[in-house]
């Protein structure tokens, strides 16, 4: 049952106001939303992406976001850990504690969720070619804690052919990727019944400068291909399916947005049934949106805060099921702890002042949203119908097609900036001169000695022979088709390095090379 809503006024709200539509939400096609009740009951995940340093300094960051009353954590990984380095690796020189948080070896995992209870959050961790070893090592450590494992929640990112479209921390081939995230679908059906197997993700395909369409039709025709490549391997669709989850972008131009994250809904449902998903809830798309890095400014930083409000806004509005709203400093370096603070009041405000979430879907039956609801989905199936004749995600990304078209919208949207034609504002008009002002964040390089240290130390203390042992099997077992999973897992939980479980996978399957 509803709880009765009322404007300040005094005036009732009902759940969902329909006119001649007669399509209510969580029903099929799912535009509307995927529950009945949305958010009256109770407001989105709010998930600060959060990760820097060492385990040690995230570590403080999470329980802080915590105790500000974040409602699920979102894991950032440094460079090295996302592309199968250890810190005290030569490629890694540099790039330590940067962008995330340093993991090495299950030990940096134990120490970043230290004081946290696996069972009582929610985590998602942003992390794609070495997911499976993330993920192993979050179990690994759950386990440790006596958590039961049908009780552990949350989402592994896991796509790794939007890395090959638009971001480019991949390691391994296209074929064998495949065949790691399939295997993670399959084991985490069978022992982590709640956890989001992937986390489908237009988001980096926008930030690299594709427009919301491309961003929705190129997600969903990856997300059709992870499916496909799970029902070759005799996966039941109906299972993986509920599992499956999507990450979009909110930009600024607030009503596109919505219409993108209503169409999505629609396109992804009757997409799931032609592939057979008898059950409602494997064809329900369920996402996580992040607010736009890309429209963040250097100049003037304090205005990213109208336009995180704007998109976050548009990501309520648009039905999301978890948000992070990104701190307005960093187009200038990592979030601040007062940055962070503002980013997930934005939320809170949204949530409990601004009254959107009073009701269903409150911009339905707009005669512009329901046109670009409809247009926006006419414009996607066109892209998803030629990637199709083309052989598939897969093959547009191994052909550079997809690439190329994102390439090409990035270019047209920088030449309309350079020519006034796209404002921005304090960039190319409203310029003000100004003074640096906001606090600086940034990580030093002597981050990267204190982790060689600490690895330095774990592979003096563990027990080699064990640590050989399973890195040998998991080897043997890369070389067949067994699932990997529990190769993986026993590595870690022998405390083998994150670039020693990647090192052996990269000896049977190679590298990428575009």
């Amino acid at each position: 049952m509803s709880q009765e809503k009322k404007t300040s006024s005094g005036f009732p709200i009902d759940r969902i106001y329909q006119g001649s539509n007669s399509e209510d939400a969580g029903q099929f096609p799912f535009t509307r939303g995927v529950r009945s009740d949305m958010y009256r009951g109770k407001p989105w995940t709010m998930r600060q992406y959060a990760g820097f340093s060492t385990a040690e300094e995230s570590n403080k960051r999470y329980h802080f976001l915590l105790n500000q009353g974040t409602t699920g954590l979102s894991v950032a990984f440094d460079l090295p850990t996302q592309i199968g380095y250890d810190s005290d690796h030569a490629m890694s020189q540099g790039e330590v504690g940067k962008v995330g948080v340093a993991i090495d070896s299950l030990e940096d995992m134990e120490i970043l969720f230290q004081g946290i209870e696996l069972e009582k959050v929610s985590t998602s961790m942003t992390i794609n070619a070495t997911a499976s070893t993330l993920l192993a090592m979050y179990v690994a450590l759950a386990k440790k804690q006596g958590a039961d494992l049908n009780l552990i929640s949350g989402t592994i990112q896991n796509d790794l052919l939007k890395e090959y479209a638009a971001r480019g921390t991949y390691i391994y081939p296209v074929r064998p990727s495949m065949r790691i995230i399939t295997d993670l679908f399959e084991w985490c059906s069978e022992n982590l019944p709640k956890w989001n197997t992937i986390s489908i993700s237009g988001y980096h395909i926008r930030e690299a400068g594709a427009t919301a369409v491309q961003e929705l039709a190129f997600t969903l025709a990856n997300g059709k291909a992870y499916v496909q490549a799970a029902q070759a391997k005799g996966l039941d669709i109906d299972v993986f399916g509920k599992r499956l989850s999507f990450f979009f972008n909110a930009h600024n131009q607030v009503f596109e947005e919505v219409a993108k994250f209503r169409a999505a809904r629609r396109i992804w449902a009757h997409t799931m049934k032609e592939l057979g998903a008898r059950d409602e809830r494997a064809q329900m798309l369920r996402f996580h949106t992040q607010t736009g890095g890309s429209t963040l400014t250097a100049q003037q930083p304090e205005n990213n805060i109208a336009r995180v409000t704007l998109q976050a806004l548009a990501a309520v509005m648009g039905g999301t099921q978890s948000l992070h709203t990104n701190g307005y400093d960093e187009a200038l370096n990592l979030p601040t702890e007062k940055a962070a603070q503002i980013a997930l009041r934005t939320q809170q405000i949204i949530a409990y002042e601004s009254g959107v979430i009073d009701t269903v879907d409150p911009l339905a039956g707009s005669y512009y949203i329901e046109h670009l609801t409809d247009t926006i989905e006419n414009e996607a199936l066109s892209i998803m119908s030629k990637i199709d004749e083309m052989g598939g995600a897969v093959a547009c990304v191994e052909s550079g097609w997809m690439q190329d078209q994102i390439a090409q919208s990035s270019y047209a949207y920088q030449k309309a900036v350079e020519r006034h034609e796209q404002v921005v504002v304090g960039v190319n008009r409203f310029q003000a001169a100004e003074k640096e002002t906001a606090a600086s964040f940034k990580i030093d390089d002597s981050i990267r000695n204190q982790q060689s240290e600490k690895l330095a130390e774990l592979r003096a203390r563990r027990d080699a022979h064990r640590c050989q042992t399973a890195l040998k099997a998991l080897q043997h077992a890369a070389q067949g088709d067994a699932n990997l999973m529990p190769f993986i897992v026993e590595a870690v939980e022998a405390y083998a390095t994150l670039g020693e479980i990647a090192d052996s996978l990269r000896g049977v399957f190679g590298e990428y090379q575009s």
